[in-house]
């Protein structure tokens, strides 16, 4: 296994990694901001108030795009398995 092999099977690992948590460290950031914004137009300064918000809005997004990051990491991980009788050369 080349130099060249590995770093393309590194730079899919972190891009994998990168698309699966991707969408709820977004859905987390946008509550978050939501959430800090009205916190400092009322003044209302509670730090636990932060967090259900964040934990609701990452449940939901593992509700909805839960069966395709399933999907998308199986498939990754089939291709990873598929390639190590390549691998043992």
């Amino acid at each position: 296994m080349s130099i060249g092999e590995i770093t393309t099977l590194l730079r899919g690992g972190i891009f994998q990694v990168l698309i699966l948590a991707g969408p709820m460290l977004f859905a987390a950031l946008t509550v978050g901001l939501v959430v800090a914004i009205l916190q400092a137009t009322t003044s209302i300064q509670e730090q636990t108030l932060t967090f259900v918000p964040k934990i609701i809005a990452i449940l939901v997004v593992l509700a909805l795009l839960g069966g395709w990051m399933f999907a998308s990491l199986g498939d990754y991980t089939v291709r990873l398995f598929e390639m190590i009788p390549d691998m043992a050369r």
